[in-house]
């Protein structure tokens, strides 16, 4: 019997093709999934000619598993690794036929067919039948087995599809967080918009449908790994923003209307008089775009900017002395602290 190496095995096995086990839920699979898509993302392999084959064979137990109907049918045994009938002659009748276990010619109850299924007690020759479903003349070995029972001849695989092919999407932060529609050139030329899926992340994996290589039996996908980039000012905290805004001193004692950038552009932002440092103003909806967003629960579909401010003392604080002199204010800000 031909042996079988274990990275064989992991290819049938999508659980073993991922690192996981089969007890994994829907997010230990997503995790998994994305870690080794960055650890075997081909532009980060150029020097492994195998890459984009491992990337292939990991998103390809991706989609198995992550299609809750897929899986099932795999953990049953009704479907292989790569979603194709694990056993295409199951169904021909539990009645008749071969059955794992029993020999060609089993008498009756014993997995070959009975008397009673075809008419008379003599063996009836089915060599015509094979040759109908397989085609070209039997030997006189075949037909001798045909008549007792469905030969072992597996039906041809299909054909394969043809190989996916792999894009790095580098998209600015500013239009991530707004989910604005990126342009992104194909390996045959053509220049297509894609449209960010909501909640976006570094690392999340598209598939462009029959966007891959040719093949025998349809076109391989596009899959594509978005790359979002990093802000100088901007960060994402889960579906909002934040940013430290720098104030004056006068703008915080006297109160003011400023201008604030968002990731859709400035707006003015209202500071309230005596307003310390380390304030926190919130901005509806200039966040993130919200994934799978629940209109009943937020009013907007994205998350908030939240903007602390911070109080910025003048370069020359000469002026600001003069002012203050004689002055001590009488507030104890550490007094919860006991001090």
């Amino acid at each position: 019997m031909p042996t079988v190496s274990p990275s064989e095995y992991a290819m049938r096995d999508p659980y073993g093709t991922l690192g996981i086990p089969r007890t994994a839920s829907e997010a230990d699979i997503k995790s998994a999934y994305r870690k080794l898509a960055k650890e075997l993302h081909p532009d980060r392999n150029k020097d492994q000619p195998n890459a984009a084959e491992k990337f292939s064979d990991i998103t390809r137990a991706y989609d198995l598993l992550s299609d809750k109907n897929k899986r099932a049918q795999f953990d049953r045994g009704e479907i292989d690794g790569e979603g194709n009938p694990a056993n295409p002659f199951g169904g021909m009748g539990a009645r008749g036929g071969y059955r794992p276990g029993s020999a060609y010619g089993a008498g009756p109850g014993q997995g070959g067919f009975r008397e009673s299924e075809f008419g008379g007690g003599d063996d009836v020759d089915l060599s015509d039948l094979f040759e109908g479903l397989f085609g070209g003349r039997k030997s006189q070995q075949q037909q001798a087995g045909a008549r007792r029972g469905f030969g072992r001849q597996p039906p041809p695989p299909p054909p394969r599809r043809g190989a996916d092919i792999q894009y790095r999407l580098a998209v600015p932060f500013v239009d991530a967080a707004a989910g604005r529609d990126q342009r992104i050139t194909l390996a045959d030329g053509k220049a297509i918009n894609l449209k960010l899926p909501s909640g976006v992340e570094d690392g999340t994996m598209m598939r462009l449908k029959d966007n891959g290589h040719p093949g025998a039996g349809g076109n391989g996908d596009g899959i594509v790994m978005v790359a979002v980039g990093t802000h100088p000012f901007f960060r994402r905290e889960g579906d909002n923003i934040r940013m430290d805004l720098p104030i004056t001193l006068d703008e915080a004692v006297r109160g003011a209307k400023v201008k604030c950038p968002t990731v859709d552009g400035a707006v003015m932002l209202t500071i309230k008089p005596g307003s310390s440092g380390g304030t926190v103003l919130r901005l509806g909806g200039k966040g993130w775009t919200r994934k799978n967003a629940n209109l009943a629960e937020s009013k907007h579909e994205r998350g908030d900017q939240l903007v602390t401010l911070e109080i910025q003392l003048p370069v020359d604080l000469a002026p600001l002395k003069e002012r203050l002199e004689g002055w001590i204010d009488p507030a104890r800000p550490r007094e919860k602290f006991g001090l």
